[in-house]
Order: C-alpha cells, then sequence, then structure tokens
C-alpha cells in the first residue's frame, strides 16, 4: 500500500502494544492516525475487560488515556495502521476495501497469554474511506458495545468492546449526530476478505496463511506444507469448523448479525462488525432488519447458507496453497467446505437439545423442527418460549398459553415431556438446567433503541441499566422484569436496524 502519514503524536505512556501483523505483513496496512478530536469525553469504560488485557482502568480514564482511546493520540509503543483487505459485499466482489473509519493501534497479550488486537473504529479518514467521512456517531458505537459484551455474557464468541468517547465533533448522517469512537478488542481483525486481498499478491498469500495459523490454530504449524494432510487444508477445516459452530450459536440465540459480508467473516470464529444487528421478537426465518438487505439475503434463517457462500470464497483464496494435494485442489478444498453442514448440525442440535432439557443426547431433530414451525405460526417470541417451557415443567402454563394457544401446543409439549422422562429427572430440575442455558434477557430490539435515543441526547442512565441487565442473561432479577417482555407489536413490524457509517 502506497499511501502513508506520519503517526500521531506519541503519549508518554506505553499500553505493552505489540505490532506482529505489521511488522509480517506490512503489505497489507497503511501507516495512519487519528484525526482530531476537539472534546473528548468517555461514555463507557469495560473495567473487566481492561483488567485482563493487563491495563491500568486508571490511566484509561485520565486525559491522557481518554486521548489514545478516541484517536487523537497514541501510546509511545503503537505502531497505528489501516489495515486493508477485499471482500464480497451482497455478493458483489470489491478488490479494495479495508479500514475506511478505523485504526489498528497494535497487540496486547492477556492475563491468559492470548494475543488480541486494539482497534479503533469512528476514529477518522483513511485511505480506505472510499469517499466516506471517516467518522461514526453515538449510537452505533454504544449499539456495539452494548451487544457484543451481551453476546461475550451469552457465551458466543465475538470481539469485545473497551470504551465509547465521544469526540465533540459533530457528524453528518440524519443531520448532525455527537461523533464518537469504539474501542474494539478481537483475536485478529484477519477476516476472509484479507485472504481476498493477499491472493491478488501471490508474493504474501503464504506469509498470511502462516501467519494466521500461527496465532489462531498452532496446533497446525507442525503439519507439512505439501502433501495429503498438508497444513493450509487442515487450516481451511479449522476455520469451517469454527465459523460452522459460530452461526449455530447465532442461530439458537436469535441473532441476525445483518451484514455478513466477506469482509466481516473473521478468520478466527468471532463475530465482528456489530453494524444492522438485532435479536428476534416473533419467530420468523425470513425476519430482515437491516434497512438495505432489500432482497433478505442476510435474513435470519439463511445465515447458515451464507457462512458457507463466504467460506467458499475462503477456499478459493486458498487453492494455490493446496497445488500439492495428492488428489486435486479443488476437490480437496470442496471436501473441507461439506463439512460445514456436519459441523452447523452438531452444533444447533446439541444447543437445541440443552435449550429443551435433553442435554446429554442428541434432540429428535424433527422434535425440534415441531417446536420452530409453532412458534414461526403463532409469532411466538424466540427468547421467551424457551423460558415459558421451564415455567411449564414447574406447573406454571401461563408464560406459555401467552406465546401460543394450548390446542396448537398440547400434542408437542406430550411428545417433549415423554422425551424428558427418559432421563428419571424430576421436572422441576430440569427446569432449572434450562434456565441455565436460556438466557432471561437479551438486547431486546425496542429498549437498545430507547437507551440509544437517550445516550444521543446526553442521558447514559438507560444504556448503563440495559448494559448491567444484558450482561447477566441469566438473572433473575424483579427490577429488570420489563426487559424480558417482548417489543409491543406495532414496534416490531416496523423496526429497521441501519449500518451507521
Amino acid at each position: 500500500m502506497a499511501a502513508t502519514q506520519e503517526s500521531p503524536a506519541d503519549t508518554n505512556t506505553a499500553f505493552g502494544l505489540e505490532s506482529s501483523f505489521v511488522d509480517e505483513l506490512s503489505a497489507l496496512s497503511v501507516s495512519w492516525k487519528g484525526a482530531e478530536v476537539p472534546d473528548p469525553t468517555l461514555l463507557v469504560l469495560n473495567d473487566q475487560l481492561a483488567a485482563q488485557l493487563r491495563l491500568d482502568a486508571a490511566v484509561l480514564r485520565s486525559d491522557e488515556g481518554i486521548a489514545v482511546l478516541s484517536g487523537a493520540a497514541a501510546p509511545s509503543d503503537a505502531t497505528p495502521v489501516a489495515m486493508a483487505y477485499a471482500g464480497h459485499q451482497f455478493g458483489g466482489y470489491a478488490p479494495l476495501l479495508g479500514d475506511g473509519r478505523a485504526l489498528l493501534l497494535g497487540e496486547l497479550v492477556d492475563i491468559e497469554g492470548s494475543r488480541v488486537d486494539l482497534h479503533l473504529k469512528g476514529s477518522g479518514p483513511t485511505p480506505f474511506s472510499r469517499g466516506g467521512d471517516g467518522f461514526a456517531v453515538v449510537g452505533p458505537m454504544l449499539r456495539e458495545y452494548l451487544v457484543s459484551e451481551a453476546m461475550h455474557a451469552l457465551g458466543v464468541p465475538t470481539t469485545r468492546s473497551l470504551s465509547v468517547v465521544a469526540t465533540g465533533c459533530p457528524v453528518h448522517r440524519n443531520g448532525a449526530e455527537p461523533g464518537a469512537v469504539l474501542a474494539r478488542v478481537a483475536a485478529s481483525h484477519l477476516r476472509v476478505g484479507t485472504f481476498e486481498l493477499a491472493v491478488r499478491h501471490g508474493d504474501i498469500l503464504r506469509t498470511l496463511a502462516d501467519y494466521a495459523i500461527a496465532r489462531h490454530y498452532p496446533q497446525l504449524t507442525d503439519l507439512p506444507a505439501k502433501g495429503e494432510r498438508n497444513r493450509y487444508l487442515a487450516f481451511l477445516e479449522a476455520v469451517v469448523e469454527a465459523q460452522a459452530r459460530l452461526v449455530a450459536h447465532w442461530m439458537l440465540t436469535g441473532f441476525v448479525h445483518g451484514v455478513m459480508n466477506t469482509d466481516n467473516t473473521t478468520i478466527s470464529g468471532e463475530t465482528i462488525d456489530y453494524g444492522p444487528c438485532a435479536f428476534l421478537d416473533a419467530y420468523d426465518p425470513s425476519a430482515v432488519f437491516s434497512s438495505i438487505d432489500h432482497s433478505g439475503r442476510y435474513s435470519y434463517g439463511k445465515q447458515p447458507v451464507v457462512l458457507k457462500w463466504n467460506l467458499a470464497r475462503f477456499a478459493e483464496t486458498l487453492l494455490a496453497l493446496l497445488d500439492s494435494v495428492p488428489n486435486d485442489a479443488i476437490t480437496a478444498a470442496t471436501a473441507a467446505l461439506d463439512t460445514f453442514d456436519d459441523h452447523y448440525e452438531t452444533g444447533f442440535t446439541r444447543g437445541m437439545a440443552a435449550k429443551l432439557g435433553l442435554a446429554g443426547e442428541d434432540v429428535d431433530r424433527a422434535l425440534a423442527d415441531e417446536l420452530l414451525k409453532l412458534m414461526a405460526a403463532h409469532g411466538a417470541d424466540w427468547t421467551g418460549t424457551f423460558r415459558a417451557l421451564a415455567d411449564e415443567l414447574r406447573g406454571n402454563s401461563a408464560p406459555l398459553d401467552d406465546l401460543m394457544p394450548r390446542e396448537s401446543a398440547g400434542p408437542w409439549l406430550e411428545r417433549w415431556r415423554a422425551e424428558l422422562e427418559r432421563y428419571g429427572r424430576g421436572m422441576a430440575e430440569t427446569a432449572d438446567v434450562m434456565d441455565r442455558v436460556n438466557p432471561l434477557y437479551v438486547p431486546r430490539n425496542h429498549h437498545v433503541e430507547a437507551a440509544l435515543r437517550a445516550a444521543t441526547t446526553g442521558d447514559l442512565v438507560p444504556f448503563e441499566t440495559l448494559l448491567e441487565v444484558v450482561t447477566h442473561p441469566f438473572e433473575r432479577r424483579d427490577e429488570w422484569s420489563e426487559y424480558a417482555v417482548p417489543a409491543p407489536r406495532s414496534f416490531t413490524d416496523t423496526f429497521q436496524t441501519f449500518c451507521g457509517t
């Protein structure tokens, strides 16, 4: 990448940052700096995550720390860059995308010895801005903070959020909105799109693959580079498995990503880039929340199919590294891709077994499918249904009756109870087991929207309360009862999300 820019003014503080990506793959980034920030104000800081990253929360709250988190300054040991990548967006190939409003400050090694990226989003224009202003606004950055931390609490592999800083600079979207910068932490920001760019520069493809393997799948590093069981084929298989299990998590949680482009598909298997995301209220496989997804490409029910399509694009980038496979590279890559369905089905079926109190055995898939048909027919709330089933086992039928008619649900309930009885476990005990895997609280869209509207006007209390709720998703509290209630149908019928760019 030819464009460069002077590094931002260093602070006097070192964060313990390293720069293995830049050191090994400089061709996939541009040295850059964040924009000036007229009036940085820390809106939220993740103290628990800061401690995990070996960062001093007091330093992060200082003027110098806030300047770093806003992108206006860099730690003395930072090597900030804008990362380059390509990608398929809504099925169309874009040969060069890259961080149009973001900076990678560097990498940290956390208290568990894991290497993670520290990355800023909304820090100003870069050479990859493609006509955009490079900034972000308070609402979408707080949305990513809230939803990513909720996903972490739910046990879904995800990037994390360290902070959101208001910049004091208005950004023009739907009129002038307050600007903000998110500090994001990820296992890495390597994407399918990174490989889609690297494959056009053959001299760095192998280096990128070896770097990704060493960072995310180190158990594969000792495999030979050539032969039937070579490390690049094993790498493809590992990424396919990680992403299949990830999308199974999404489906079990009722999560809709909204913009599953290949540049939003990580090599690590983490969820990344919470733009037009949402959670199901009424169960509907065709649910679409993104205002720009006019064809329903990224609807809830299509997410596994799209993920496999994205992985096919990843496999294409690795064909040159599979040239020594005894059969042919395409056959080997296709076989690796074909494992996706089994990995997904295993993850989803076992997850449904746990949600229905049948953990320890694979649930009868027909039993699960019949429940989903009932839920779709009656527009039953996704999150609420599984908690209502636990209440049913305790002898409280009212929650489930509120979601679907008893005459429709009755035959299915009889089959389900018959399956449960094979365990020889009390129904109340089974209900408790179910409550440990079925959340009571998720970031319900109407609460998220209300909290973000308030935050945009300077009132962070609703956001802080909602954050506390969704990061304790299984912990029932009487004062949180409203957060377990589905949105009014009048809201869900018209609700849309936006990328926030």
